[in-house]
């Protein structure tokens, strides 16, 4: 049908090594409409329940009044774009980057990596399992949305977004073929194995773009927070990673995309030189030295903790309870099926539902389960 060849018209002159979208592979099996597979994707993700939620996600610096430090919504955008720059010299599959980019972090937790630690401690504790905001990703699009039915999204997708953990540089990524079996294997023993995570390799090629491209999206980006927050000064980075990479975000996006392009084009996989790989692991240890771990002080953190285990708590009895005027019967269990109610533990409902929070609804929420441990303790 010509209407669909136009559709997909722009896959015609990828790279050999590129995955079309003919080769998409759904857990549940439909018909496709006119949109490609991985195109369809990128509309069912950005019309979800979570994707609209990035937008009061913090990405490093939580509850700061100003509105030029970056949230979860705009690292996604940069890393979308970013990849898509690299995907399209490289003949890869645009599409497929840009689904996987705009749903790599939709399980990011309120307060970011600083609420998702405090949740994987919860998570641990009550359930026995790991908690990690790429896992919790995968599962919100295949087990949360659509009320628990999920959205269908395709594994190559699922897997580049399970797969994206920038926190893991290397130089050199290479995909890896697996089938669906391996896919739900991979996402299953992260639950279970602490280094799950830092085992993953995506299976396309495009899913190795995102995973770099997740690291290029916010190293520069958080410096320019940082410095617009007086955390560090401008002329703070070594000069030994600027006479590299440059010293603003515009500059080290720039040197790092040239980088793996060229090094990469008509190769079966994704490279950096050695000179770019290292500067971006000492900048990347220069963020954590100086700006991450200053990001918030033990007295936040300490507070943070605080407010995590009260709100768990407070719903966990609420559903032992079955107090259907909790919060999490009326903004979340209600909207449901039962399949979801039957095959999850209640530690894990208010997992999902705490994972889902953004930061200001998670301050409402702290505020009333407060006023209720208060009443009780009376």
């Amino acid at each position: 049908m010509k209407l669909e060849e136009n559709m997909s018209s722009h896959e015609k002159n990828l790279f050999e090594k590129a995955s079309l979208s003919k080769g998409a592979i759904r857990l549940k099996k439909e018909k496709e409409d006119i949109r490609p597979a991985y195109f369809h994707d990128i509309d069912r993700i950005i019309y979800s329940l979570a994707y609209t939620r990035y937008i009061d996600k913090t990405q490093v610096f939580s509850l700061k009044e100003n509105d030029h430090i970056s949230k979860r919504i705009i690292h996604v955008q940069f890393v979308s774009k970013i990849a898509k720059t690299i995907g399209r010299a490289l003949g890869l599959n645009e599409d497929l980057i840009e689904a996987i980019s705009l749903g790599h972090d939709l399980g990011h937790v309120p307060f970011g990596h600083v609420g998702e630690a405090i949740l994987n401690e919860i998570s641990l504790q009550y359930d026995h399992t790991y908690f990690n905001h790429n896992v919790q990703s995968v599962r919100q699009l295949m087990n949360i949305e659509n009320h628990g039915d999920g959205l269908n999204i395709s594994v190559q997708v699922l897997d580049g977004i399970l797969c994206h953990n920038g926190e893991f540089l290397q130089g050199k990524y290479f995909p890896k073929q697996k089938t669906v079996s391996d896919f739900l294997a991979d996402y299953e023993n992260t639950y279970y194995d602490k280094k799950g995570c830092s085992h993953l390799v995506p299976m396309t090629l495009e899913g190795c773009v995102v995973r770099i491209c997740d690291i290029v999206g916010y190293i520069g980006r958080d410096i320019e927070d940082a410095i617009l927050l007086n955390v560090i000064k401008e002329d703070r980075i070594p000069k030994k990673i600027v006479s590299v990479l440059g010293n603003t975000n515009r500059d080290i996006i720039n040197t790092i995309v040239h980088d793996i392009i060229q090094n990469s084009f008509s190769k079966p996989y994704i490279c950096l030189s050695s000179p770019v790989y290292q500067a971006i692991k000492d900048l990347k240890q220069f963020n954590y030295d100086y700006i991450y771990s200053k990001a918030n002080s033990k007295e936040q953190i300490v507070h943070y903790k605080e407010m995590f285990y009260l709100v768990f708590e407070t719903f966990l009895q609420d559903l032992k309870e079955q107090n259907k005027d909790s919060s999490i019967y009326l903004d979340f269990l209600n909207s449901m099926n039962l399949e979801y109610q039957k095959k999850n533990n209640l530690y894990r409902i208010v997992i999902d539902y705490i994972s889902g929070m953004t930061d200001d609804y998670f301050v409402k929420q702290y505020n009333m389960c407060k006023k209720v441990d208060k009443k009780k303790n009376k």
